[in-house]
């Protein structure tokens, strides 16, 4: 076939943006999608709010891609949290900064009206998009091996140039599959294994935990691994452990204490209480007390806190004043593992940075750029995921559009 286009392969935010950018930029652009549609992805993310993503200042938002946030400092330069809002109004969707610093698409305005109004806007550019067209492999030099999923029969394409947007390995009734891996190593390019990232932490609660408890919120508290920092939040208790935005972000350092030995997350109840008025209110506890009871007049600790400190430590009722001030600033969660990859949210792993050059082309494979949840990065919920698979869409455009011209 003519080699006057370009290929998108994978169609969510990463790979329409890049097809979007490149379109814009004049050249013929072809989305070649397995499912039978676009964005699932996308729109399955927007029914927990649809957090586009955040107005944290720049240099603190590179920061929360962790290893990689140098590159992700450039790729954030050139699109940015604002250029984000700029298209989405561009596309007629109003957005709004959040209390926490979130971007969100103004109350009026859904997933699939962002997504509808962006389909849109890439048929008046003239970009064609292809459903059930599953991405085989490479062939030759500059070619691509496509499936017809409704009918098997296999084509080649001979794009000018491509880009691959197929996503992580979470969340595989999306499309999210991991299932490229083996097409990309059968080229000699090595793929990190994938891990879940900003998922749930496993904890082997008792049989009367989770039959008193089962799924309760935890708000305003913090949870830190190990010894390491705190991050406050709110959570929630579930019959296999605890999840929530402090715990997803506490992914990383899981997974790496896990992967050495032992991880407990360590639970404050009141992290806004200095110990000393912790410790002095704890004292004024009388003996005819029943430690629930006091817990919720004296602290405003209800349910579900009084069976978590007896879970942690079954004799918690008969603890003196300084241990329970210890107990309640670092209560124990024994962490066994984290929640199924299909589950997390997002993954760790994928194609490391080092096998891309600075434009995310493949060395291996001169004219093939990757973006979004291919590569190897990580980030936590907050805006930062999608902004990162953005992000990286608009740099692969870029990197194609100064090679054809």
């Amino acid at each position: 076939m003519s080699a006057e286009f370009v290929a998108v392969i994978g169609g969510g935010p990463a790979g329409l943006l890049a097809a979007q950018r490149l379109a814009e930029g004049g050249l013929k652009v072809r989305v070649y999608e397995a499912q039978a549609t676009v964005g699932r992805k996308f729109l399955v993310a927007g029914h927990g709010g649809f957090n586009l993503s955040n107005a944290e200042d720049a240099e603190p938002f590179a920061g929360r891609y962790g290893a990689e946030e140098t590159r992700f400092r450039a790729l954030l330069t050139y699109f940015s949290p604002d250029d984000l809002r700029a298209w989405a109004a561009d596309l007629g969707i109003a957005t709004f900064v959040g209390t926490s610093g979130r971007i969100f698409p103004v109350a009026a305005h859904k997933p699939a009206d962002l997504l509808r109004a962006w389909l849109g806007r890439l048929r008046e550019l003239g970009v064609e998009i292809n459903t059930r067209r599953r991405w085989m492999g490479f062939d030759g030099a500059n070619g691509l091996r496509l499936r017809d999923e409704t009918s098997g029969q296999e084509t080649t394409l001979e794009p000018a140039a491509t880009v691959l947007a197929l996503g992580g390995a979470s969340w595989a009734k999306t499309g999210s599959d991991g299932a490229w891996v083996p097409l990309l190593r059968e080229i000699d390019v090595p793929v990190a294994p994938f891990a879940p990232a900003n998922c749930g932490a496993e904890v082997a609660w008792s049989e009367f935990f989770k039959q008193k408890v089962g799924r309760a919120p935890l708000k305003n508290i913090s949870l830190r691994v190990n010894d390491g920092p705190p991050l406050r939040g709110e959570a929630m208790l579930t019959e296999y452990g605890i999840e929530g935005t402090p715990v997803y972000a506490l992914t990383p350092q899981l997974r790496t204490a896990l992967a050495t030995g032992p991880a407990t997350l360590f639970l404050n109840t009141k992290p806004d209480l200095p110990p000393e008025t912790l410790l002095a209110r704890l004292r004024q506890r009388r003996n005819s007390a029943s430690l629930p009871d006091f817990l919720r007049k004296a602290l405003g600790l209800g349910a579900p806190v009084p069976t978590l400190l007896r879970e942690a430590a079954p004799a918690v009722a008969t603890y003196p004043p300084e241990a329970l001030a210890e107990l309640l600033a670092a209560v124990p969660l024994p962490v066994s593992g984290l929640r199924p990859l299909d589950e997390a949210i997002s993954t760790a792993g994928g194609i490391p940075f080092s096998e891309v050059d600075e434009h995310l082309q493949l060395r291996q494979r001169p004219g093939t750029y990757v973006a979004g949840e291919m590569l190897d990065w990580e980030a936590p919920t907050g805006g930062y995921l999608l902004q990162g698979c953005f992000s990286t869409g608009a740099w692969a455009a870029r990197g194609i559009l100064v090679r054809l011209s």
